[in-house]
């Protein structure tokens, strides 16, 4: 197995405009913890951290998920998506106490060109948009077996918002804004393991299958894959713009033991 050399991801400005977004994710764990829905965690660290991208354990998940059915949703899967959607809301409460004003996209396109336009524009306006899961959900737009696609019963802009996409704009300011991670793979990783401090241990799986898991078929999927096997670079025949790929499938499967180990042994957080 081949890894790459441990590196910080590539840096976006920082959430100058939000320095109390750590703060707020601290009083939050500290609080869980205190009820013993958490357990307690320092989140200081957590801005410094390094990741260590190893593309064939991101091309190993890709795999499975790729061959995962498309739902195999048991009791104990079911317990733990209700657990996250619950976990959400309570996240998407937060984000009123930070000033932050969360509005539907309704413009052409995504709302942001990436994770330094996302913490400018929220710093500057204090308006985070959410891209809608109903306009742009992997292969055949949103599935109402799945959990994520179910009402949350939160409406903001004369829009009622769907669970998957509370995570959305939770997933961006407690992983992208608060950590300054960018949108690309060591991005993505740090967003999501800086964001699963603030859940508790039973939904980490489903955050692993919600979103480390996407990442690795988005950017490392077989379907990437050339004749030979190989996975071309930028610029080379046979590369795929971001731009360009299909979005994952939104499947329901079990997270697979060891998967979440290995995730998580690939950070390393700053001493403090």
């Amino acid at each position: 197995m081949t890894a790459a050399c441990p590196s910080a991801p590539r840096p976006v400005r920082p959430p100058a405009g939000h320095p109390g977004l750590l703060a707020l994710a601290q009083s939050y764990v500290d609080d869980a913890a205190a009820r013993g829905e958490l357990p307690r965690r320092e989140l200081g660290g957590l801005p410094g951290t390094r990741v260590r991208v190893d593309p064939e354990f991101c091309r190993t998940v890709a795999r499975h998920f790729d061959r995962a059915p498309r739902r195999d949703l048991g009791p104990d899967l079911a317990a733990r998506y209700r657990r996250f959607t619950e976990e959400n809301l309570r996240h998407f409460a937060l984000l009123a106490r930070a000033g932050i004003r969360v509005e539907p996209w309704r413009g052409p396109g995504q709302p942001y060109r990436g994770a330094a336009d996302l913490v400018d524009r929220l710093a500057r306006t204090g308006v985070l948009h959410v891209y809608l899961t109903r306009d742009g959900h992997g292969p055949g737009g949103p599935a109402p077996d799945h959990p994520l696609c179910a009402p949350s019963g939160v409406t903001v802009g004369g829009v009622a918002l769907l669970h998957n996409d509370i995570f959305r704009a939770v997933h961006d300011v407690f992983g992208h804004v608060m950590l300054g991670a960018s949108m690309g793979v060591a991005g993505e990783f740090l967003a999501a393991y800086g964001h699963m401090a603030m859940y508790s241990p039973q939904v980490h799986p489903v955050v692993f299958t919600e979103q480390v898991s996407q990442i690795c078929w988005f950017f490392h999927g077989p379907h990437l894959a050339d004749r030979a096997g190989r996975w071309p670079r930028r610029g080379e025949p046979g590369w795929i713009p971001p731009s360009e790929r299909p979005y994952p499938e939104q499947k329901l499967f079990s997270c697979p033991p060891g998967f979440l180990d290995r995730f998580t042994a690939s950070f390393t957080e700053e001493a403090r």
